[in-house]
């Protein structure tokens, strides 16, 4: 009765007010949110500077392989999940799938998956002497700060018709694709000498899902220690040799949500499940849909792109 109350003394243009803030939270967590892209991790499907239209329904319809994802960074798990930086990535792997890289191709549960249309490789490309990277920089879309000054030897996120392109400005002298990454860096997930990977040869991997049982050795605990100890908030710690989970000592563990493996389409220039793992889907936002409002239109080139499909 009160609010009834309350409701009635308020004007008509403020219950108008109210009533659009409400709508308008509606569609933010139900239908519709803006994310700008910040990295160049998707270049050149998405340009730093892009605004993008995140769907919010995937969440409840479900999501498929080669979805463009944006999500909370799993990495920053000390902050509360509002406070982390949002990242947008292609779903390589769905729960279940088995991925892998051999020779930077990607392949899921044994079959090769084409690259999306504007995936980009490193390459290099040798500036003529005393010309400045600024406008190739501008060219690509990328931002002035991508590259560090005064070099005339620089690395660029490229596919064949960007690099076809660069070959006949005035400013360059030679473009050629880079090799293959070779050896067994540490810095790449799960941070193991039982797994000897690289970014370009990779896996096989299983992507985790909700329901699933996996044994927990001390071959495999680098791959779900982050899942079991950070995502899903049990206590992990060793004593007397046996691993213990919330005191009990463990030998298998059952998943309790779905995680995702996902890539960025300009791999060589992109931190991704390679380096930090899986997506837990309680980090994903939603699906990138469309480009509402692309980073060239500060040069007056306005243009509108969806992603559905791709």
């Amino acid at each position: 009765m009160r609010l009834q109350a309350a409701w009635k003394r308020i004007p008509e243009w403020g219950k108008a007010f109210l009533l659009a803030i409400v709508i308008l939270m509606a569609v933010h967590v139900l239908v519709l949110r803006w994310v700008t892209v910040r990295s160049a991790s998707m270049y050149a499907t998405l340009l730093p500077g892009d605004l993008v239209g995140v769907e919010r329904w995937p969440l409840w319809t479900g999501m498929g392989r080669s979805d463009i994802i944006v999500f909370h960074d799993p990495v920053e798990d000390d902050r509360p999940m509002g406070q982390r930086q949002l990242l947008v990535k292609r779903i390589a792997g769905l729960p279940g799938d088995e991925v892998e890289l051999r020779d930077g191709e990607l392949l899921v549960n044994g079959r090769r998956q084409p690259a999306p249309a504007q995936a980009t490789a490193l390459w290099t490309v040798r500036l003529k002497a005393g010309e400045t990277a600024t406008g190739v920089l501008q060219q690509l879309g990328l931002p002035s700060d991508f590259l560090t000054g005064g070099r005339t030897l620089i690395d660029l996120p490229l596919n064949a018709a960007l690099a076809e392109q660069l070959r006949k400005r005035a400013d360059v002298a030679s473009v050629s694709k880079r090799e293959l990454a070779g050896g067994t860096p540490a810095h790449i997930f799960p941070f193991s000498p039982n797994f000897r990977w690289n970014n370009d040869d990779y896996g096989p991997l299983r992507v985790p899902g909700k329901g699933d049982t996996v044994a927990i050795t001390a071959f495999t605990l680098p791959v779900y220690d982050r899942i079991i100890s950070r995502y899903e908030h049990n206590v992990v710690e060793v004593s007397g040799g046996d691993l213990l989970i919330n005191g009990r000592e463990a030998t298998r563990y059952v998943i309790k949500q779905d995680y995702y493996f996902v890539l960025g389409d300009s791999r060589e220039s992109s931190s991704d499940s390679r380096y930090w793992g899986f997506v837990p889907a309680d980090h994903v936002v939603g699906r990138a849909g469309f480009v509402l409002l692309n980073a060239r239109a500060a040069r007056g080139q306005t243009e509108s792109r969806s992603f559905i499909g791709l």
